[in-house]
C-alpha cells in the first residue's frame, strides 16, 4: 500500500514525524507537506502564482532525526494543504499512484463545524476528490502533546479503514483527544466512536480593543454555544475523552430541497 502523508502544520511538525514512523508499518509512505504552517487555510489552493517544492532530505529516526542530510525523505511544497495533495497526485507521484491519503497529526482537533476551516481535513477531502481513501487526523491541542503515542492509534484505525472494501475513496476525519493518548501511551487501546460532525456554532463573539495608535482591532472569543450539541456530537464524545471517527462527504448538495425546488418558478 502505498500512503502519500501531509499535514497544514509543515513539513516540519513533530506530528507529522511521529504519524510517519507509524505509517511505515503499513506500507510505502510517501510525504508532500507545505513549507510553512497553513492552519486555518481551508480548501484554498494556489493558481495565480507558481508552485515551487522543495527536496527535504532526512536521516536517522525519532530523537535522532537529522535534516538536511541523508536521503530525500519530503517534498516541502509553497502552498497550501490542499495544494500538497493535488500537486503529488496529479504530478509529483503520477507514475506511482497513491493507495490512501492520510492528513496530519494535526496541532489541535479539528471537530464540529471546525472541520469547514481546517486545512488539515481539506487536504484529506482533496485527496477523495481524486477517489483516493482520506483519512484526517487531529489530536487535541497541549504544550507537550504525545504525539507517538496518538500516531500509534491513528495508525490502527487508518489500518482499520483501510482493510474495509466500503471505505474505498471514501473520506474520514479522526480526532483523539489528550485523555485517549495518555491511555495508550500506558498500554490501553482506547476505543473509537463512530459519531457525526457537531453542527453546533462556536465562538460567536469578538471583542472590540484599541491598539496603541488608537486604531481598532477585534479579537475572536471562544464562546460557549446557548444550547449544547447533541450526545452523539464528536465534540461532546471528545470532551468524554473518546476518539471520534467521522465519515464526511464534500458534496454540499441539498438533497431534499433539491426535490422540493423542482417546481419552483423564479
Amino acid at each position: 500500500m502505498r500512503i502519500l502523508l501531509t499535514n497544514d502544520d509543515g513539513v516540519f511538525a513533530p506530528g507529522l514525524a511521529a504519524l510517519y514512523e507509524q505509517l511505515c508499518n503499513l506500507g510505502d509512505v510517501v510525504v508532500a507537506a507545505p513549507t510553512t504552517e497553513q492552519s486555518g487555510v481551508g480548501h484554498s489552493i494556489t493558481y495565480l502564482t507558481p508552485l515551487t517544492c522543495k527536496s527535504i532530505h532526512r536521516s536517522g529516526k525519532n530523537g535522532a532525526v537529522k535534516y538536511g542530510a541523508g536521503k530525500h525523505w519530503a517534498w516541502a511544497v509553497d502552498g497550501s494543504p490542499a495544494d500538497c495533495v493535488k500537486l503529488s497526485i496529479a504530478e509529483l507521484f503520477r507514475d506511482s499512484p497513491v493507495d490512501l491519503v492520510v492528513s496530519g497529526i494535526n496541532s489541535g482537533l479539528n471537530a464540529g463545524i471546525n472541520v469547514l476551516y481546517s486545512g488539515t481535513v481539506a487536504a484529506a477531502i482533496e485527496g477523495a476528490f481524486f477517489g483516493v481513501t482520506s483519512v484526517a487526523v487531529s489530536l487535541e491541542y497541549d504544550e507537550d502533546a504525545d504525539y507517538d503515542s496518538a500516531a500509534a492509534i491513528a495508525a490502527r484505525v487508518v489500518a482499520g479503514i483501510a482493510a474495509k472494501p466500503e471505505s474505498a475513496g471514501k473520506l474520514f476525519n479522526l480526532n483523539i483527544p489528550t485523555v485517549a493518548a495518555a491511555k495508550q501511551a500506558a498500554g490501553d487501546s482506547p476505543p473509537v466512536k463512530i459519531v457525526p460532525m457537531g453542527l453546533t456554532q462556536y465562538g460567536r463573539s469578538y471583542e472590540k480593543r484599541a491598539d496603541p495608535n488608537g486604531r481598532n482591532y477585534y479579537w475572536a472569543i471562544w464562546s460557549e454555544p446557548p444550547q449544547p450539541p447533541p450526545e452523539a456530537a464528536d465534540i461532546v464524545q471528545l470532551r468524554e475523552g473518546n476518539v471520534t471517527l467521522t465519515p464526511l462527504q464534500f458534496d454540499l448538495t441539498n438533497r431534499a430541497m433539491l426535490d422540493q425546488m423542482g417546481d419552483w418558478t423564479l
